[in-house]
């Protein structure tokens, strides 16, 4: 059994300590034997053992956990001492899940702990992991077997530890009683400067200090030479040193018991980084930043803002956070114009350390957040966002910029970035999934965040349309056939309600065409009705300024807005007005969202649409398989990679081989090193119309060449022969031998595919067949593991839909077979990370199931990281 041979990695106790997980080593030796109250002489056997880990906190030893080596099958005995001060903390915990996590990847399948009956520490930590146990009492002991297996019960409990440890460390960063700005005495025009003032100025509930050796007050603010000088240890230090002098400053505010920082310094080097970082690590504070624009929470007993922004933002429910400064700025800018308030803002500027989980995880239990907004350009584990964002999203509304879709945008994000920004189709399959509303505009996301926030959902894509201009009508209606919103003809009974309600004239098919001479009641009778009806998903009103209603004295915006309170959605449409989206308060609060452009209201009933259809669906769960064996695919892999230690890609039979370790139904074939062998492969094959396929393979994995590398249609066999001696005069001897196999049967020819991103972790990929490697922009994507409801988009997707459904010359594919395959490739996926790729094309979906025609598969070396394994 290996060492344990993960890097060292940080980690979050239940009260929100920050502590080092690294494998033990014989330098442990006496903390270890210490922690298990035992003489050297009684070294355990398990120490230093084959598989330990300890944890440590400003290099003290807290803890470790052990296995020995497997005494039947696959269950391992586990060890675990943890020190007398630091328990109930959570270091148990934590050491047993990444203990669990190295052990799983050597096939370990199950701990097994003896404890005493009365001694409920042990037990509770067992019972409180999540997974699942078997108890057997043995006299006074109990003997306790531990299933590794990563359940749905188990990474729920795994979520409720990490999110509990998550805000209770963020509160010294996001809700502090006392801050320090170091770094204000540069001058008056100086960003510590401006900080420290408006900290002051904007009522910040807590005890404020500044550090600067020249001064004792700066802006009426306490000021002394030093952190270590203050009267007392800040929660918060605000940091606006140059570059040079942070990580000094990072370390003396760790050495004095600073528990998070606020760096807005920034053009830190690599070294000055790291240094940083290190700093925040081994004194265990959270850190917004570096170059970050600030931070503010407008909680009454908090009020602290420590940006540099010019507006500060009014208390309410928006949550935001942004990785750029000028971003931040724009979104409380607007939110403040749409007079939507913020809970709380964090500009988490290069990344490093508290990033957009962080924020969900905290807005999700600060009780004053409803609506999220996000600005990310990278992801540093998106897995977990992924699978938090799921859970916040359902509570409320997600919204973000998908920043970075092109290949300059990603170059520009990756330049001041912790995380590598990703594809497109990667991004795009994250925020389907996990629910999250994905613009393409600091616009766009202010547009469904004002419907977000002051309306209720639409039950689907019906919008009526109803205005006092044909044409601004014509064009609503045109922006929501783009959006992907339908305009159905309304009912004759509605259609005579409207009409009988409406001045003589108008015309109600939908659009409804209301004339110009219509009155504020007559308006206001028709939207109500409109928005009261089971025909109507949400209502569009378009209205431009008309003599007719000045002479009158109508306000006909009143009417859209008066009442205030519909069952569905209604939004506004003002070409004359001056801004992109307002606000428009409306009787009884709330308000109606009004834009100058019908695409830009179109687009916000589109977002809103979507999120009440995710929202309608149930939680769906990734299915167990049949027929998949795990232990002998990691064999496979293994066996290859040591042939082939720079991996690359696998010969046909090897790819064979490992498709059947998941079942992945494939196209009968045979290898053949010489003409009589592919003779005698076609008679066993027996192709159902006498037809057959030969491609030649070299010495190496891959076919030679390409299409001259394939003869089709080889329907005799001196076609046979003749085929494989042009192949052999072609390719001499780099000919090693040839696949043979029949012509495929009918059926509708997709593409399916898998590549393991090295951020985003596995991304399955469906689209038509024939599409080049290279162009995933032909195929849908989801993130694996597939859950039901994933598989299912994927095949009814705008870009496969048609290849499946669009036929209509013969039975219908074997969707449910399809939908299987695609879990396989998933779970294969996730089972072994040295998966590069894997492409199934053509694959053919017929009506008896589906079929694997031409496999490519390429490995490389590299070990997994689970997602949902705590770390910082």
């Amino acid at each position: 059994m290996a060492e344990v041979q993960q890097a060292p990695v940080h980690a979050l106790l239940t009260d929100g300590t920050i502590v080092r997980i690294r494998p033990a080593g014989s330098a442990d030796r006496g903390g270890v034997l210490r922690l298990c109250g035992q003489a050297p002489a009684g070294e355990p056997p398990w120490f230093p053992g084959r598989r330990a880990l300890v944890a440590e906190h400003a290099g003290r030893l807290l803890g470790v956990a052990a296995c020995a080596e497997p005494r039947e099958g696959t269950a391992a005995e586990l060890f675990l001492a943890v020190a007398d001060d630091w328990r109930h903390r959570g270091v148990g915990t934590l050491l047993v899940e990444h203990l669990a996590d190295a052990a799983r990847g050597d096939g370990v399948t199950a701990f097994t702990a003896d404890s005493l009956c009365d001694d409920h520490g042990p037990l509770a930590l067992v019972r409180d992991l999540g997974l699942r146990v078997t108890r057997r009492a043995d006299g006074p002991r109990m003997r306790c077997t531990i299933d590794l297996a990563e359940t749905e019960d188990y990474l729920r409990a795994v979520d409720a530890r990490g999110r509990l440890a998550d805000t209770v460390s963020l509160r010294p960063l996001l809700r502090p009683r006392s801050v320090v700005v170091i770094g204000a005495g540069g001058g008056p025009g100086s960003v510590g400067r401006a900080i420290l003032r408006d900290i002051r100025t904007r009522s910040f509930a807590g005890r404020l200090y500044a550090v600067d050796p020249r001064a004792t007050l700066l802006c009426g603010v306490p000021a002394r030479p030093a952190v270590d000088r203050l009267p007392e240890v800040p929660d918060l230090a605000v940091v606006a040193v140059p570059a040079p002098d942070v990580p000094a400053v990072a370390r003396e505010c760790g050495a004095a018991g600073v528990r998070a920082l606020l760096v807005v310094s920034s053009h830190l080097d690599a070294g000055q980084t790291g240094a940083l970082l290190a700093a925040c690590r081994r004194h265990g504070m959270r850190m917004a930043g570096p170059h970050a624009l600030g931070l503010a929470n407008t909680e009454d007993g908090v009020r602290l803002d420590a940006t540099f922004a010019t507006h500060a933002p009014g208390p309410g429910p928006a949550g935001v956070a942004v990785q750029s400064g000028g971003v931040g700025i724009a979104l409380l800018d607007g939110l403040t114009r749409l007079g939507i308030g913020v809970s709380t803002f964090v500009a988490l500027g290069d990344k490093y350390d508290v990033s957009g989980n962080d924020m969900l995880q905290w807005w999700e239990d600060d009780g004053r957040t409803g609506l999220a907004l996000l600005h990310l350009e990278s992801f540093g584990n998106p897995r977990a966002f992924s699978r938090t964002a799921r859970r916040v999203a359902r509570r409320m509304p997600l919204l973000t910029v998908d920043a970075g879709r092109s290949e300059a945008g990603r170059r520009a994000a990756a330049a001041h970035t912790a995380a590598a920004a990703a594809r497109t189709v990667t991004r795009q399959a994250l925020f389907t999934q996990a629910g999250v509303t994905a613009a393409r505009s600091l616009g766009e996301l202010l547009d469904a965040a004002a419907l977000l926030h002051a309306q209720p959902l639409p039950r689907g894509p019906r919008v009526a349309i109803v205005g006092n201009a044909r044409g601004a009508g014509v064009l609503a209606a045109d922006a929501c056939a783009d959006a992907g919103l339908t305009v159905p003809e309304l009912p004759a009974a509605l259609t005579g309600e409207l009409l009988r309600l409406l001045p003589e004239g108008a015309d109600a098919p939908n659009p409804v065409d209301a004339t110009a001479s219509v009155g504020e009641k007559q308006l206001r009778a028709c939207v109500d009705l409109l928005a009261g009806h089971a025909a109507v998903d949400a209502v569009l009103v378009g209205l431009v300024p008309t003599a007719v209603a000045a002479a009158t004295g109508d306000d006909l915006v009143r009417a859209v807005t008066d009442p205030g309170a519909r069952p569905r959605p209604v939004v506004a449409v003002l070409p004359a007005q001056a801004a992109r989206v307002d606000l428009l308060p409306a009787r009884g609060g709330g308000g109606v969202p009004a834009y100058s452009d019908a695409q830009d209201a179109a687009r916000a009933l589109a977002h809103a649409a979507r999120r009440a259809a995710w929202l309608a669906q149930p939680a769906s769960p990734v299915p167990a398989l049949p027929d998949v064996e795990t232990r002998r695919a990691r064999t496979v892999v293994d066996s290859f990679l040591e042939r082939n230690p720079e991996g690359g890609p696998l010969d046909p039979r090897t790819t064979a081989a490992l498709l059947g370790c998941y079942a992945v139904p494939q196209i009968p074939w045979a290898w053949a090193r010489d003409e009589d062998e592919a003779i005698a492969a076609a008679e066993r094959l027996a192709g159902a119309d006498g037809r057959f396929v030969m491609t030649a393979y070299g010495p190496g994995p891959a076919h030679l060449g390409a299409e001259r590398a394939v003869r089709l249609d080889l329907r005799s066999t001196s076609r046979l022969r003749a085929a494989h001696r042009e192949l052999v005069a072609r390719y001499g001897d780099r000919l090693a031998g040839v696949v043979v196999r029949p012509v495929a049967g009918r059926g509708a020819e997709l593409a399916a595919r898998v590549v393991q991103d090295d951020v985003f972790g596995p991304l399955v990929l469906l689209g038509p067949g024939g599409t080049p490697a290279g162009l995933p922009g032909d195929r849908e994507g989801r993130l694996a593991p597939l859950t039901e409801r994933d598989a299912r988009e994927l095949i009814t997707s705008a870009r496969c839909a048609p290849v499946l459904f669009g036929r209509g010359d013969g039975p219908a594919p074997d969707v449910e077979a399809l939908g299987q395959l695609l879990h396989r490739l998933s779970r294969m996926a996730c089972d072994l990370p040295q998966l590069a790729e894997a492409d199934l094309d053509p694959l053919l979906a017929g009506a008896d199931g589906v079929l694997a025609v031409e496999a490519r598969v390429r490995l490389v070396p590299r070990r997994g990281n689970d997602p949902h394994l705590r770390r910082l």
